[in-house]
């Protein structure tokens, strides 16, 4: 593939178009592209307009770019998050019944917790997660968990820091943070009240599949709330997704 004058391949210019948008920047000009990624004007339009043509992204009738039903497409094709969903989401949808409450499922992706799902309820306590979201695995009581059960090397890098305040209980210092960690692989759950905000508290557990830890599901409930009906829900549900991802395979 052809390279920029800096030296950069086609396929990591392509990439930053596509993370231009999110879930509060839906639909965008290619000027507009073009300046969130980084790229020359002619450069950002000449993409655009390739992307276009391919389905990956679309055009709406004021001629300003969203994302495609084709990228939506390929990203479905033997997904294993899709697999990962699609049997977790009957168990998440009891658990959010019985508690009333936000209920999640996230994976660690590049260093960040990346949230498939997020089920809700109309009076369920304040939450910043959405599904295709990201927060910083210290950050959040899915984040700990999948944190917890990362590669060592990576876990190192987190406690190097810098440990970002989310909330007003994130959890910043490192040394806090590493107990915390070790509790977790201990204990086999979290509780985080004030992670991120302060009127809630994060609970997870691991989700595992051939002993490895592959997501982690999280509710988040009332700061007030006990911890302990939240956590046994969640194991009960961990429980019945592992038993589902082994029958899958069999």
């Amino acid at each position: 593939m052809a390279n920029s004058a800096s030296g950069e391949g086609m396929v990591p210019r392509i990439v930053r178009v596509l993370e231009t948008f999110d879930s509060d920047r839906t639909v965008q000009t290619a000027s507009e592209i073009g300046r969130r990624a980084g790229l020359p004007s002619s450069t950002a339009h000449r993409l655009v307009e390739e992307l276009v043509s391919e389905g990956v992204l679309e055009r709406d009738d004021q001629h300003r770019v969203r994302l495609g039903m084709r990228l939506w497409e390929l990203a479905l094709r033997g997904s294993t998050a899709l697999r990962l969903r699609q049997a977790a989401l009957p168990h998440m949808e009891r658990v959010q019944a019985e508690l009333r409450e936000h209920t999640q499922l996230a994976v660690l992706e590049q260093g960040e917790a990346l949230f498939l799902e997020r089920l809700s309820h109309p009076d369920a306590v304040s939450n910043i997660t959405r599904v295709a979201g990201r927060l910083p695995l210290h950050a959040s009581s899915s984040g700990l968990v999948l944190l917890a059960h990362a590669d060592p090397a990576l876990r190192e890098r987190v406690l190097a820091g810098p440990l970002i305040a989310v909330g007003p209980q994130t959890i910043t210092d490192p040394a806090v943070l590493r107990r915390t960690l070790a509790e977790i692989r201990r204990s086999g759950f979290v509780a985080a009240p004030g992670s991120i905000e302060a009127v809630s508290n994060g609970m997870a557990v691991p989700l595992r599949d051939r002993g490895e830890v592959i997501a982690a599901l999280s509710v988040v409930l009332p700061r007030e709330a006990p911890v302990e009906p939240g956590i046994r829900a969640l194991r009960a549900a961990a429980a019945r997704i592992e038993a589902e991802l082994r029958s899958s395979r069999a």
